[in-house]
């Protein structure tokens, strides 16, 4: 890939360190179940997890904390659980929870996979990619897999390997939103936000993309200089709290290493 812009060039530190924790929470830490939790001992939410506010997630995990409390070796609770934790930052606990779901059902491939995932949230890429591995089965490659390994392998740095199980998880799965996002995150951590944008904007087009994605679409337009219109895709199709939420973290994002006034007095320099 050849990054023959100076601005582009420049900016491929600020960008690495803006993106990583965006990266692992857009494609390993979005993990809970897209629509109500009802299944066997899982207790019922009142709404998907995807479009609860911070609130509402704080009291999913109150709910299934008390359950994986009653029952620790409930392999569902349990991944629920982990997953809800992800998703409100508690990646530590998440790990730790994984870890005894492991531990009390060590042969289930979807609890290694949600191990892997745990693991990865936590910064543990190694061992995380090698437990996704394991979780794998050769013969027929679960998508949802590739991509989280497309994932950990991006942050090992091995960028090759990430866009080969990207492209082999599109294969089995056209057009999946998550899996052109994390594509197109592979391109921002190298500073290719141009491709990045592309891949991105594309995802956020399919029907099934949800806020993550977009979100991912906004952080990539924001470190372009498009400050309006970034905020404008990450208000999206949001309610009020969800959508200041968003706009909150697209600044957090970008504020890092002061990403968000160095870019702002960058743009303003080439007007």
């Amino acid at each position: 890939m050849s990054h023959t812009n100076s601005s582009s060039t420049s900016r491929r530190p600020l960008l690495a360190g803006a993106a990583i924790g965006l990266l692992v929470l857009s494609t390993l830490g979005g993990c809970a179940a897209r629509g109500p939790m009802h299944t066997g001992s899982i207790p019922t939410l009142n709404k998907p997890v995807e479009s609860m506010n911070e609130r509402e997630l704080s009291g999913a995990a109150q709910k299934l904390g008390r359950a994986y409390d009653k029952n620790p070796k409930d392999a569902a609770v349990g991944m629920s659980y982990a997953s809800v934790l992800r998703m409100t930052g508690n990646n530590d606990q998440a790990l730790a929870v994984m870890e005894q779901v492991a531990i009390h059902n060590p042969t289930d491939r979807n609890v290694l996979s949600a191990y892997g995932k745990a693991l990865a949230g936590a910064g543990q890429f190694d061992k995380a990619l090698d437990a996704i591995q394991r979780s794998q089965t050769p013969d027929r490659p679960d998508w949802q897999l590739l991509s989280a390994e497309g994932a950990v392998r991006d942050q090992l740095g091995d960028t090759a390997g990430a866009r080969a199980a990207y492209r082999q998880a599109l294969e089995q799965r056209p057009n999946e939103p998550s899996v052109l996002s994390n594509l197109g995150m592979s391109y921002l951590l190298q500073g290719d936000l141009k491709t990045a944008e592309t891949y991105m904007r594309s995802a956020s087009q399919q029907p099934a993309a949800d806020s993550r994605v977009r979100q991912n679409l906004a952080l990539v337009v924001g470190l372009q200089g498009r400050f309006d219109e970034a905020e404008h895709i990450a208000r999206g199709e949001l309610s009020p709290d969800q959508a200041q939420a968003n706009v909150a973290y697209l600044r957090a994002m970008l504020s890092q290493q002061n990403a968000w006034s160095k870019l702002s007095d960058a743009d303003k320099a080439t007007n």
